[in-house]
C-alpha cells in the first residue's frame, strides 16, 4: 500500500477528529432554520407563528397560497436539490479519486442541459400542451449518462487526471455549442423559457416535482449510504477493493448510475447549478475531518442543503425585487474553495 493510500486508510479507520453526532445535529438545526427563513421572507413578510399556523390550518387566503404553492415547495426543493447534488459530486470524486471533479466540471451538467434543451424547444415547437417533469428528468439523465460514459471511456485509455479534466471541459463546450445552435434556431417564446431555465433556479417547483425528488432521490441516497463501506475500500485502490470481494466493474457502474441520476434529475428541474457538487464535498471533509464516506455522504447532503438554501435566499433578497441567477451566487461561494484547493501543493491532478 502506498503512503497516500496508508494515510487515507488511517483517516478512514481512525475516529473522526470532530464530534460527528454534534455536527450532524447542528447542521440539521441550521437547515431547519434556513428553510423556515426562506418560507417567511419575501415580498410579503410572514412571522414564524403565522407560517406554522398556515401549515397546520391551510385555507384559501392569499398567505396560505403563497406558503403552500410558492415558498414551501421552493424551500424543500433547495434542501433536496442541494443535498443530492453534493452527494453526486462526492461520488464522482471518489470514483475518479480526483478532488476537482464534479458534475459541472466533467460536463455532466452540460450534457443534461443539452438534452433538456432538445426536449423543451422541440416540445414547444410541436405545441404540446403538457410537458411532464418526467420527460425532462429522463432527458437530463440520458444526457448525463452519455457524457460520463464518453469521459470514462477516454479516461480508461489515458490515466492522466489533467487529461480527464480537459476531456470533460471540452465535452461541456461541445454540448453548450449545440445548445447555442438550438437556441439560435428557436422562436423567441421558446428561447425565453429556456434561457430562464439555464440561469438555474428552484423557483416554480411543483409538488409533483418534489415527490420525484423525495422518492427517486431518497431511494438513490439510501443505496449510496449502503455503498459507503465499498466506497471506502475503493478509496484505498482497486487491488484493496478486490481483496475485499468487491466486483469493481459492477461497483463502478453503480457509482456512475447513482451520480448521473442525481445530477441529471436536479439539472432537469432546477437548471445547471454550479459548484455545489464540486465544493461541498471538500467542505464536508474539512468540517468532519475524515475521509469515511459513512460520515461524508450524510454530511455532504446536509451541507449541500444548507449552502444551497442560503444561496437561494441571497439570490431572492439581495436585489429584491430582482432575482439573481442561483448559479451566479453558488459560483461566488464555490470558486474560491476550488481555487484554494488547487493552490495547495498536496493536491495532485
Amino acid at each position: 500500500m502506498t503512503n497516500s493510500a496508508a494515510m487515507t486508510a488511517t483517516a478512514i479507520a481512525g475516529k473522526p477528529a470532530r464530534p460527528v453526532a454534534l455536527f450532524f445535529g447542528l447542521l440539521a438545526l441550521a437547515v431547519l432554520a434556513i428553510t423556515t427563513t426562506n418560507v417567511c421572507v419575501g415580498a410579503i413578510e410572514l412571522s414564524v407563528s403565522e407560517v406554522w399556523s398556515i401549515l397546520a390550518f391551510p385555507d384559501e387566503m392569499t398567505n396560505s397560497f403563497i406558503v403552500w404553492k410558492i415558498r414551501l415547495p421552493r424551500a424543500i426543493a433547495c434542501v433536496l436539490g442541494g443535498g443530492l447534488l453534493a452527494v453526486s459530486g462526492l461520488l464522482l470524486q471518489v470514483y475518479f479519486r480526483n478532488p476537482v471533479v464534479g458534475p459541472f466540471i466533467l460536463g455532466i451538467s452540460s450534457g443534461a442541459t443539452l438534452m433538456v434543451s432538445l426536449v423543451m424547444l422541440t416540445t414547444l415547437t410541436l405545441q404540446l400542451s403538457i410537458m411532464s417533469p418526467f420527460v425532462t428528468t429522463l432527458a437530463a439523465m440520458i444526457g448525463a449518462y452519455a457524457v460520463v460514459m464518453l469521459v470514462v471511456g477516454i479516461a480508461a485509455r489515458v490515466k492522466s487526471g489533467i487529461t480527464l479534466l480537459i476531456v470533460g471541459l471540452m465535452t461541456g463546450y461541445l454540448c453548450r455549442s449545440v445548445t447555442a445552435v438550438l437556441t439560435a434556431l428557436a422562436e423567441k417564446e421558446q428561447v425565453k423559457g429556456f434561457v430562464l431555465w439555464q440561469l438555474g433556479s428552484f423557483s416554480g417547483f411543483k409538488w409533483s416535482e418534489i415527490y420525484i425528488l423525495l422518492i427517486v432521490g431518497g431511494l438513490l441516497l439510501t443505496a449510496i449510504i449502503l455503498l459507503a463501506k465499498p466506497l471506502n475500500a475503493l478509496l484505498l485502490g482497486e487491488e484493496y477493493a478486490l481483496s475485499m470481494g468487491i466486483n469493481i466493474r459492477l461497483f463502478r457502474m453503480l457509482i456512475l448510475l447513482c451520480a448521473c441520476a442525481l445530477a441529471g434529475m436536479i439539472t432537469a428541474m432546477a437548471g445547471p447549478v454550479a459548484f455545489i457538487g464540486l465544493a461541498i464535498p471538500h467542505m464536508a471533509r474539512m468540517v468532519f475531518s475524515t475521509s469515511d464516506n459513512r460520515i461524508l455522504v450524510p454530511g455532504a447532503f446536509l451541507l449541500g442543503a444548507l449552502i444551497t438554501s442560503i444561496c437561494d435566499l441571497i439570490a431572492r433578497m439581495a436585489m429584491n425585487p430582482v432575482e439573481l441567477p442561483l448559479s451566479a451566487i453558488t459560483a461566488f461561494f464555490g470558486a474560491p474553495i476550488v481555487i484554494s484547493l488547487l493552490m495547495k501543493k498536496r493536491v495532485k491532478l
